[in-house]
C-alpha cells in the first residue's frame, strides 16, 4: 500500500535541520576563532572515570562498554575498576609529562564510592565534570521528565559536594538524552555539554532555560571505540589520531583555531601494552608550536570570547 501523504509531512522541515537547537551553518563559513596566546589548535583530552554496577539492569538498552555475561560478569567489572585503580595513574604521569591539561568525566556514583580516586583528582586542580548517575542510569527517550530532572539534580549536587567544584560541565552516560536532557541540564547550571558531536568546534545550543554550549566530543577518536568497537590495534589508534591532528592543525592555518577532543578510558588505554602508544600521540602532538592544552570548561571559555 502506497504511504499515506501525511507520513512525509513535518511541520519544521527545513534546509539545514528540523529543529531549533541551534542555528544551522558550515563551521569553514563561521568566524575565524583565536585561541589564547595566538595558539592554533586547542587539545582537549577527556578521561571517562566510570563506575559499571555489576548488578547491571540494561533499561532501557545496556551501557556501552558494559556487563555483557550473566551475573556477576566478574571479568568485565574488574576490568573497568583496574582502570580506576590502576590505568588513570599512568594517565596521569603521562599527562605530567606532556603539559597536558585533563579534564575529567565522573560518575557521580563512583566519587561515592572511590572518594581516595576523586581528593587525588580535585587536589591536581584538575576540572571535573558530571557523567551522570552511573553507567546504567541512561537518558532517554520516554522517560519520565520529573525522575530524570531528579537523576540529573543528584548527580550534580553529589559530585559537587565531593569535588569543590562547580561542575558545570555535562557527558551523559553513553551520551545518552531525551528530548528534555538538555533543559533540564541548563536549569541546574550546566554550562555546555558534550553529548553531541556533530561538529568539530563548540557551538551555542537553545534550550528552555537559557543558552548553554554544544561541546562536540569525538567518538570517532575515542579509544574505547577504535579499539574495542573498530578491533584496531593501539598503534592504529595513535596513527589515527595523529592523523586528525595534522588535518586540523593544517586546517587552522587558512580558518582560525581548531579543536582535537580526545576521549580516553583508563580501563583501555591504561593497560601497560598501551599506555605507550598514547604517549606516542600525545608527545607527537605537543611537539608542535601552538597547541594549547586546555580544560573543556577553559575551551569553552575562550569560544564564547571569540564570539564577542
Amino acid at each position: 500500500m502506497p504511504l499515506d501523504p501525511d507520513y512525509l509531512e513535518y511541520p519544521r522541515r527545513r534546509y539545514g535541520m528540523d529543529h531549533d537547537r541551534y542555528d544551522w551553518s558550515m563551521l569553514t563559513e563561521r568566524k575565524p576563532v583565536q585561541w589564547p596566546h595566538g595558539k592554533r589548535l586547542a587539545l582537549w583530552v577527556n578521561v571517562a572515570v566510570q563506575y559499571f554496577p555489576l548488578n547491571q539492569q540494561g533499561k532501557p538498552f545496556p551501557p556501552v562498554g558494559g556487563m555483557t555475561t550473566a551475573y556477576p560478569d566478574l571479568r568485565h567489572y574488574t576490568l573497568r575498576e583496574y582502570g580506576n585503580r590502576v590505568g588513570i595513574y599512568r594517565f596521569l604521569k603521562a599527562f605530567d609529562r606532556y603539559g597536558i591539561k585533563p579534564t575529567f568525566a565522573v560518575s557521580a556514583r563512583l566519587a561515592e564510592r572511590y572518594p581516595y580516586l576523586i581528593r587525588r583528582l580535585a587536589e591536581r586542580g584538575d576540572e571535573i565534570i558530571s557523567h551522570g548517575w552511573h553507567m546504567d542510569a541512561p537518558h532517554y527517550g520516554g522517560q519520565d521528565r520529573g525522575d530524570e530532572s531528579g537523576l540529573i539534580r543528584r548527580s550534580l549536587e553529589t559530585l559537587r559536594e565531593a569535588t569543590g567544584q562547580p561542575v558545570a560541565g555535562w557527558l551523559s552516560p553513553s551520551k545518552s538524552q531525551s528530548m528534555d536532557t538538555p533543559d533540564l541540564l541548563a536549569e541546574n547550571g550546566v554550562r555546555y555539554m558534550c553529548d553531541w558531536i556533530n561538529d568539530d568546534m563548540p557551538y551555542p545550543f537553545r534550550t528552555s532555560a537559557g543558552d548553554m554550549v554544544a561541546m562536540p566530543l569525538s567518538t570517532e577518536l575515542e579509544d574505547r571505540f577504535i579499539v574495542q568497537a573498530n578491533l584496531h590495534s593501539e598503534g592504529e589508534y595513535a596513527d589515527q589520531v595523529m592523523d586528525a591532528f595534522d588535518y586540523l592543525y593544517a586546517e587552522s592555518e587558512a580558518q582560525g583555531g581548531r579543536m582535537l577532543a580526545l576521549s580516553l578510558h583508563p580501563w583501555v588505554l591504561g593497560q601497560p601494552h598501551r599506555i605507550g602508544r598514547l604517549e606516542e600521540a600525545l608527545e607527537y602532538i605537543t611537539g608542535h608550536e601552538g597547541v594549547w592544552s586546555a580544560s573543556a570548561g577553559d575551551i569553552c571559555t575562550a569560544w564564547q570570547e571569540a564570539q564577542a
